[in-house]
């Protein structure tokens, strides 16, 4: 991905916006810059003015209250936010702190600033500027899977044309895929309706990773199913143990993948697109 060029202000956790060759003319002290796909950047100039003049260092405030918008509509706690996006539990409580305090250098590097967003699902554009709106990106639901009964694994929907789900916060969209659980073999782990995230590492693979986890998976036979995965006895063959124990093992089972579960929303979380 092609992203504008990146300079940091004299202080260096103060982040603001430029462009290298438009800001060429430009005779202030302060440098600023800011990290955009390549393919924003038409939209993003048609909404910004570049005049050197009218250009200024970010404003942390106006960040900070975008943060509380989004933090408090997803029920999360500043700690919270901070430890899902790697900082320490008091980097957005510090954040707030210097600036109310007038800190002069209050700010946050780019990098921060990025990771927060996607904790909060919301694109680094309208986080640092406001600009666009605060969506939430969204995820595809590939189709439907079973544990007991075989389910034709993503026969629910023809390619493209499935329903689109928010993306979880804390959660990156990137390679994620859903399925919904159907029937209720998996109870009371997980329920009819629940939504499974999880990541395809290759088209027809079974990490060795998967190994000993909750997985997605497809039998050679196209049926899909939520197992906890081990080695079977034959080299290639896998164990597939359901979670609800009343249910028995599938034994010497040869599956085309395997995903690991990141991720497990209950029915009633869920909000199609």
């Amino acid at each position: 991905m092609r992203h504008s060029s990146v300079t940091i202000n004299r202080s260096r956790d103060l982040v603001g916006v430029g462009d290298k060759q438009e800001r060429s003319n430009c005779h202030h002290d302060l440098q600023y810059a800011v990290i955009l796909p390549h393919r924003q950047r038409s939209s993003y100039r048609s909404q910004v003015d570049y005049d050197c003049g009218k250009i200024t260092p970010m404003d942390m405030g106006e960040i900070l209250a975008r943060i509380t918008e989004r933090r408090e509509s997803l029920k999360l706690s500043e700690q919270a936010l901070a430890v899902q996006s790697g900082m320490s539990k008091d980097g957005i409580r510090n954040w707030r702190r210097r600036h109310e305090a007038g800190d002069e250098n209050a700010g946050a590097n780019v990098s921060s600033i990025s990771k927060v967003a996607t904790t909060l699902g919301v694109s680094e554009l309208w986080l640092l500027h406001g600009i666009g709106e605060a969506s939430h990106p969204t995820i595809s639901i590939a189709g439907k899977v079973g544990a007991g009964a075989q389910v034709p694994v993503f026969d629910a929907y023809e390619k493209g044309g499935g329903p689109q789900v928010e993306c979880p916060p804390g959660l990156s969209p990137h390679g994620i895929v859903a399925v919904e659980v159907e029937g209720d073999s998996m109870e009371p782990v997980y329920s009819a309706g629940d939504l499974l995230f999880y990541r395809r590492d290759g088209h027809e693979t079974v990490p060795v990773d998967v190994i000993g986890h909750r997985c997605v998976c497809e039998d050679v036979d196209g049926m899909g199913w939520v197992k906890l995965i081990k080695e079977g006895r034959d080299i290639g063959t896998y164990d597939l143990h359901s979670l609800n124990t009343t249910v028995p093992p599938m034994y010497g089972v040869q599956l085309k993948w395997a995903g690991r579960v990141r991720l497990h929303w209950p029915a009633d979380l869920v909000r199609n697109k």
